[in-house]
């Protein structure tokens, strides 16, 4: 299992592509509990409101390619609002963290992107490109490091 081999080195974010999954991965979690912090996402509404009544304590994400799929977001039971890079604006992080949520952002592999995010705040940022994200955020990272996914 990859939540096995990594639950102690790295931020997880374990997204549910299907229904149906939300007990056996609250009992992997319960069995290998991450040692970093972690999100369970889904864009599916059913998935994220599913887990936050079996756990009150697993952080939970929704997941947002689109604007409709956005809508709505702050009346879930989630910790972690997830968008697509087209969908945040400073508006958003704002909104999201006044809701004492955090705001990650899919899929950033360009390097203008990542610096416009990070200075506005977002709590992590999402790449395929991650050694440019590493270099490029390197320099002058939080001290918590939050936006380096």
């Amino acid at each position: 299992h990859v939540i096995q081999r990594y639950h102690r080195r790295v931020f997880l974010d374990i997204e549910l592509k299907v229904r149906g999954l939300e007990a056996p991965i609250l009992q992997v979690l319960r069995d290998h509990p991450p040692e970093r912090d972690y999100v369970v996402s889904s864009f599916f509404r059913e998935v994220v409101t599913e887990l936050k009544a079996r756990s009150a304590t697993i952080p939970i994400g929704i997941i947002c390619k689109k604007q409709r799929q956005l809508a709505g977001w702050h009346q879930l039971p989630v910790d972690y609002v997830i968008v697509q890079e087209t969908l945040v604006s400073q508006r958003l992080v704002k909104e999201v963290h006044d809701a004492n949520m955090k705001l990650l952002v899919w899929t950033v592999n360009d390097r203008r992107s990542m610096l416009r995010l990070a200075q506005w705040g977002v709590d992590g940022i999402i790449s395929d490109d991650t050694e440019l994200l590493v270099r490029t955020l390197r320099k002058s990272p939080p001290e918590d490091g939050s936006y380096l996914m």
